[in-house]
């Protein structure tokens, strides 16, 4: 493992970009009709939720899949294939966003041999789950619940004086086995699962939020491509509208993580983690 540089794993995750935009343009780039490429207002509308979704999850490691599958959902995509979707712009956004925090120095090697194995391997479980077996809404509010109470805890750990930075990663591959196959079924989770437990642990921030967001390339691009062989590619107005305004959003997101203060962070992190929770929440109970 000591032998793995960042730059290999700069090269992987520019090669399997390139690898899955061979997939599209071949097998299903032929099928989509005109009015699937028609740029109109609904493109330019993700264009927008996009850049600003992206701007929020490379800044705080959060949020971009929660927040993105909430539109769609609204838009009366069932939960396979906003999940589709949403997994599909991310594997164009996470790498971006990847690559970048490696620019700035927000990565732990360490931590990322930690998260990618057990969270690529429960993504992938969940996504064949959610494409062949089950619907992800049900488990929804209970996961919400729990993030509910995860950021009130976060929030409560930034106005402690003296907190210590833990250097110990051995619940790292738990929490991305539960964040890996909650993000696959629900369309979400990643970030606020695992980025929110190790920030409440007392780990850096900006080192976390990099980490994990860099993990997520490799966990979204397994996913994307269970539930697109089980999907197809549907709505490209919209998935090339999050595409597009998530890659021109990361570099700027990963910069944001690295100046913002750790108390700043932990409390935004905190107060989003809830806001999105008890959205998710009120759609279900209304």
């Amino acid at each position: 493992m000591e032998k793995i540089k960042l730059k290999h794993i700069s090269v992987v995750i520019v090669a399997l970009k390139l690898l899955l935009i061979s997939v599209v343009v071949i097998k299903y780039l032929p099928n989509a009709s005109a009015e699937d490429l028609t740029f109109n207002q609904t493109f330019f509308w993700f264009l927008l939720a996009g850049f600003l979704a992206q701007i929020v999850d490379g800044a705080l490691g959060m949020a971009y899949g929660v927040t993105s599958n909430s539109v769609l959902l609204g838009f009366g995509l069932s939960p396979r294939l906003a999940s589709a979707a949403v997994h599909t712009a991310e594997v164009f956004t996470t790498g971006v966003s990847g690559l970048s925090h490696i620019k700035f120095g927000n990565f732990n090697k360490a931590l990322f041999l930690k998260l990618i194995v057990p969270g690529v391997l429960s993504a992938s479980v969940g996504a064949y789950l959610l494409g062949s077996v089950i619907d992800g809404e049900y488990i929804k509010p209970y996961v919400s619940l729990y993030l509910v109470v995860l950021g009130g805890i976060i929030i409560s750990k930034a106005f402690k004086k003296n907190a210590s930075k833990k250097t110990d990663l051995k619940k790292a591959p738990v929490y991305a086995l539960f964040g890996g196959f909650l993000d696959a079924i629900g369309g979400g989770g990643w970030g606020p699962i695992v980025t929110s437990n190790l920030i409440k642990e007392g780990h850096t921030p900006s080192t976390v939020i990099g980490t994990v967001n860099t993990a997520e390339f490799f966990v979204t691009y397994f996913t994307a491509g269970i539930l697109i062989f089980f999907t197809g590619i549907q709505s490209w107005q919209i998935i090339l509208g999050l595409i597009l305004g998530g890659t021109l959003a990361a570099p700027f997101g990963a910069y944001i993580a690295k100046k913002l203060a750790v108390k700043t962070m932990m409390i935004t992190v905190g107060v989003l983690i809830i806001l999105t929770s008890f959205y998710t929440l009120s759609k279900v109970i209304f």
